[in-house]
């Protein structure tokens, strides 16, 4: 199946009252089919692992062939360039996380780039470098504490950040980083309560939502567990 096959597949299953219902959502309409994410994952098992393939499909621009060709790429192949050519065409908060969980995390640039755009003025750049956090701290069951401890500073740091699609990455980092294990969770209790003296809106609210979870019974008894 090649690029110009999977183009047109995707077009026939497009479904503009999905694509209304995704705008609703936050999801940029435009270059967007409508396609759930369950029928691109079923697609992308069908057509395996194919790096070529991959940036192919996000040249297309189109919203559904972005996401799907980050399920069809090979992390071991991809290259800085590569997923910093990608990080800029990010224009909606779904392309971002999908990016991130199908394939940057899987890349050995992910906790570098993940320090490198914490900083960045782009919300989508931004977003991802804690979307990223959040997620290597779920998957990477091997890392050890001190390479999520620096991301703390960065946390706190960026705290004050309003954009929505932001603050709610950097409470996302803070509570995956908070659940991995007990001293995590001491650290990142102790981030949250300082982000809470901060003069800040979303700085309250990151903090109220990550300790209102990271204090719970439920995830200290599975901590202590």
């Amino acid at each position: 199946m090649n690029c110009d096959d999977i183009l047109k597949k995707l077009k026939t299953s497009s479904d503009p009252k999905a694509v209304e219902g995704m705008a609703r959502y936050g999801i940029n309409p435009e270059n967007t089919y409508g396609i759930s994410i369950p029928i691109l994952r079923n697609l992308a098992k069908e057509i395996g692992k194919d790096h070529a393939l991959a940036q192919q499909l996000w040249a297309s621009g189109i919203h559904e062939a972005r996401i799907l060709a980050s399920m069809v790429d090979d992390p071991q192949m991809v290259t800085e360039e590569q997923i910093e050519s990608w990080v800029k065409d990010f224009d909606s908060w779904d392309v971002c996380d999908q990016c991130c969980m199908n394939l940057f995390e899987k890349t050995k640039f992910a906790y570098q780039k993940a320090g490198a755009w914490s900083s960045n003025d782009k919300e989508f750049i931004k977003r991802t470098a804690f979307v990223l956090m959040a997620r290597v701290a779920v998957s990477d069951k091997k890392a050890a504490d001190a390479q999520f401890k620096p991301f703390f500073l960065l946390i706190k740091r960026e705290a004050g950040d309003d954009r929505n699609f932001v603050k709610k990455a950097v409470n996302w980092a803070l509570r995956q980083i908070g659940k991995r294990n007990h001293n995590l969770n001491r650290r990142a209790i102790q981030t949250a309560e300082e982000i809470q003296g901060m003069e800040s809106k979303s700085a309250k609210w990151i903090a109220a939502d990550a300790l209102r979870e990271l204090t719970s019974p439920a995830v200290q008894q599975r901590l202590r567990g």
